[in-house]
């Protein structure tokens, strides 16, 4: 309001002088051409006077020309309007001037007067035309730069009047207007009566008391609504959005944040695309905001986030939405899991099944030949032998999904345990001429002896079944930096690069370990993963994908 008063009295100000200083300088032009324009008609009507007493208007005004008597410009011309002489010289090239205005009116009336800009001069010029006895008419011209010239002079002057008058008017202005403003903004917002100010705004400030004390009610009422609500939806495990109707964020809870992996901080106030630019969260929530409800998931980094969107309705109107949040990721992984486990297990149990059943029908019907009956009966068996197989091997993971937590924990030697898995193995890998070495020192670890048993079983299993003929199986126990750790090396088919991340996941198996020549249920490995996180253990793959595989798994020493 203070610079707002001061501006306006500078701006009053400042107009003012302008116009005064101009209405001033008009007055004075005027003034000068008044006195021009009469000086003309004076010097018009002498001039004719003695001319027509000297008897010879054009010898006399060649003579008056040059004895420089006046410094009128003097102009002789006939009643033809041609120009018998001027005092300028170049009569004989001036074009007729019986259609000058003043010309004219001399013709008319006797006398004739006009102000024009002239071109044979270059500057503005008053003229004044006398009608003589002989017909002719005898012009004078007086130009206007005395009139400017004069006002040129006082022009500086008038500015530097003005200037000081100006900066006086400035700071007389501003300290008016700091007397003005000072009780104004003396007023205490918070108890406008208290001071004593400009009876004009007793009723304003009464307004102001009896709305304070109806703010300061309903803020009360406002904050405490906002900590309860607060305190409720930050226990939430669920993210919570609540925007306005401009898309911006009215409140966000840390759930959301979490689950949409927005950064911490205050976004009230900003929009709702600084929490997620997924094209489907913007989506429901532009539908949200035109008043339609959605439910959809959206991905969040590695999560699965299912958003349920609502309008809020006052009167009819939308005013805002609520965006609410749900983790959904377990529930999408367990449902993926249960789908490739039951397609596998159906894939899986089907193969060894089509055999025995096509084996049995051939043994039943009596139609295989006697001497190859031994060697269906030897098929049936090996296939049960596989079924066998892979339900033990099902029921394991099933176990180990379960956590197995129930289980006592108990003392084991993992050196113990490997050397005994190898021996299991040693008739198989004999009948392929491959060597397993087994060495390293004692670990004792607290665990589940025989879910650590499966784990170096099924390594070493895996290390036989992919290697090549003749190949070696090393195995090797040792501790190191807190750890218990595990490694089987083998001179098998490797693993290549972009499948070693993959080779954990249940009945997943290599490609070029697919054919026949290399049987298993492709659990072997996923049993490992699952017995070592059941433990807290790591493990590491190493292959070059051409030849030759290692897995070590580290166990921690320090189990509860």
């Amino acid at each position: 309001m203070r610079r707002a008063v001061l501006v306006f009295s500078c701006a009053l100000s400042g107009v003012s002088i302008l116009l005064t200083a101009v209405f001033i300088h008009l007055a004075v032009y005027w003034g000068f051409s008044e006195r021009v324009r009469q000086d003309t008609a004076s010097r018009a009507r002498l001039i004719a006077a003695v001319s027509e007493l000297y008897g010879d208007a054009e010898t006399y005004c060649k003579e008056l020309a040059s004895r420089a008597a006046t410094d009128a410009r003097i102009t002789l011309i006939a009643p033809d309007g041609a120009v018998i002489f001027d005092s300028g010289g170049g009569e004989a090239l001036m074009e007729n001037h019986f259609s000058r205005p003043e010309i004219r009116g001399a013709f008319e009336r006797g006398e004739g007067e006009s102000a024009r800009y002239s071109e044979t001069l270059g500057k503005r010029t008053y003229y004044y035309a006398v009608l003589l006895e002989s017909g002719c008419v005898l012009r004078t011209a007086v130009t206007a730069s005395s009139a400017l010239a004069s006002l040129a002079g006082i022009i500086p002057l008038t500015i530097a009047v003005a200037a000081a008058v100006f900066i006086l008017a400035a700071l007389a202005g501003r300290s008016v207007t700091d007397k003005i403003i000072a009780p104004v903004n003396a007023i205490d917002p918070e108890n406008p009566e208290s001071g004593g100010v400009y009876s004009e705004l007793d009723p304003l400030l009464a307004r102001i008391r009896a709305q304070n004390e109806k703010i300061a009610g309903q803020m009360a009422e406002l904050r405490a609504n906002r900590l309860e609500f607060s305190a409720i939806a930050e226990h939430m495990s669920e993210g919570l959005i609540v925007l306005g109707l401009d898309a911006r964020i009215i409140y966000v809870n840390s759930g959301a944040l979490s689950l949409l992996r927005a950064r911490p901080g205050d976004y009230t106030g900003g929009g709702v695309f600084l929490l997620s630019r997924d094209e489907a969260f913007r989506r429901s929530s532009e539908l949200a905001l035109g008043g339609e409800s959605s439910e959809l998931v959206i991905p969040a980094g590695d999560r699965s986030v299912q958003l349920i969107a609502n309008p809020v309705s006052d009167g009819g109107e939308v005013s805002g939405a609520v965006l609410v949040l749900l983790d959904v990721t377990e529930r999408f992984e367990r449902e993926r899991l249960r789908r490739e486990f039951s397609a596998n297990v159906s894939h899986e149990l089907k193969t060894p099944l089509t055999v025995i059943s096509g084996y049995a029908e051939i043994l039943s019907n009596g139609v295989a030949r006697p001497e190859d009956a031994p060697r269906f009966a030897r098929s049936i068996y090996a296939e049960a032998q596989r079924l066998i197989e892979l339900v033990g091997d099902i029921m394991m993971l099933s176990r180990l999904d379960e956590g197995e937590a129930s289980e006592t924990r108990e003392s084991a030697e993992l050196l113990t345990l490997a050397k005994n898995a190898a021996e299991t193995l040693s008739e198989k890998a004999a009948a392929r001429g491959i060597t397993i070495e087994t060495s390293g020192e004692s670990a004792e670890l607290i665990g589940i002896p025989h879910v650590l048993s499966e784990i170096a079983f099924n390594l070493i299993d895996n290390a036989v079944k992919y290697n090549k003929d003749g190949g070696r199986v090393r195995v090797v126990v040792e501790k190191t930096r807190g750890a218990a750790v595990l490694t089987v090396e083998d001179t098998g088919i490797g693993i290549p690069p972009g499948e070693q991340s993959r080779v954990f996941e249940r009945f997943y198996r290599v490609e070029k370990s697919r054919g026949g020549a290399v049987a298993g249920t492709g659990l072997g490995l996923s049993i490992v993963k699952h017995g070592a996180m059941l433990h807290g253990a790591k493990i590491d793959v190493r292959s070059d994908g051409v030849s030759g595989t290692a897995v070590t798994v580290s166990f921690p020493l320090q189990q509860a």
